[in-house]
């Protein structure tokens, strides 16, 4: 018999060896947690369809953060859900809003968490969208105006980084030059730059209460079909002076993570979201995976295709795993 000169096994065949091997690595320094913030005291309301994950007030998100930061997780990211909504998405850029006076929370708790705050509209009105609706159809420019309110509350709140994420054109830039101005440059935008129409926000949705009441936004978010609009997408907020690009979703999206991954010289993040943590809940509590090796694999194959920052659900479960590593 001819055997192989060449045997891959020998380098599989312990876990030292395994390690020594591995070409990608997952860390909790990857990762980063959302946050859902709401109005009054000791709240912590279950999101049904995400089990696990909640709805907290201020007080108990300032925990929640803290806990993350012990767990060796550098970053959370703030959504808020607003007591009363209007046509414009006012409260967002209320000085006393709920992700506001949850940055400050938590910058006094823990200096050192960087905290990032979703900029965007769709949770603040009252019809869903991300932005101001002139004759039913959202205003790009008029919305730009409101973002640029939006992203110097949060900064001013003491926010690390703005990441607005209705895929307005020119969005970047509207951020970039109202902080500027204000006298904000050093704090840093991510931009939801390739942020696809999918039917995986579902339960995020539920969460913050942000269906739209008519329509839906693929006037504005990408078609999941497009791979090289992606590129084109995330090339533009390069230029408009963005400091990480984003792909949203993630899982069914990693040819285009790594598409932008050799396109880009700049931190990449993805977003996790909350249809993909619910499938693997929903898949683990029937007993149908392995819930912590899914978990690892999953954050790993982002990794794998070129991330830097993950956004995950699973953040404080995975850095508990990696921890045991």
């Amino acid at each position: 018999m001819n055997f192989p000169d060449f045997r891959a096994r020998r380098m599989r065949r312990s876990e030292g060896l395994r390690r020594m091997m591995r070409e990608n690595r997952l860390s909790a320094d990857n990762l980063c947690y959302p946050i859902f913030v709401a109005g009054g005291t000791n709240v912590v309301k279950p999101i049904t369809s995400m089990p696990g994950q909640s709805v907290w007030s201020v007080d108990k998100a300032t925990d929640l953060a803290a806990r993350a930061y012990d767990a060796g997780i550098p970053a959370v990211i703030l959504f808020g859900i607003p007591d009363k909504k209007d046509p414009v998405g006012s409260e967002a850029w209320s000085a006393n809003g709920h992700v506001q006076r949850a940055i400050k929370a938590i910058k006094k708790r823990c200096p050192d968490l960087v905290v990032s705050a979703d900029s965007c509209f769709c949770e603040y009105t009252d019809h869903g969208h991300c932005g101001v609706l002139t004759e039913g159809v959202l205003d790009n420019d008029a919305s730009l105006e409101n973002l640029a309110r939006t992203v110097i509350s949060y900064a001013r709140a003491g926010a690390d980084i703005v990441a607005p994420s209705g895929m307005l054109d020119g969005f970047v830039t509207a951020c970039r030059e109202s902080l500027d101005e204000e006298g904000f440059e050093q704090t840093a935008i991510m931009a939801y730059s390739a942020k696809y129409a999918s039917a995986y926000y579902g339960p995020f949705r539920d969460a913050v209460e942000s269906a739209p009441q008519h329509g839906d936004r693929r006037g504005y978010q990408m078609d999941p079909a497009n791979g090289r609009e992606a590129v084109r997408e995330v090339n533009m907020d390069v230029a408009e002076g963005a400091d990480i690009v984003m792909v949203k979703p993630a899982l069914a999206y990693m040819d285009i993570v790594r598409m932008i991954a050799d396109e880009v010289n700049l931190p990449l993040a993805v977003y996790n979201v909350s249809g993909e943590y619910a499938m693997i809940e929903a898949a683990a509590a029937n007993g149908w995976i392995d819930r912590d090796r899914i978990v690892l694999e999953t954050l790993t194959g982002f990794r794998r295709a070129g991330a830097d920052i993950i956004i995950t659900y699973h953040a404080l479960h995975a850095a508990g795993l990696l921890a045991k590593r």
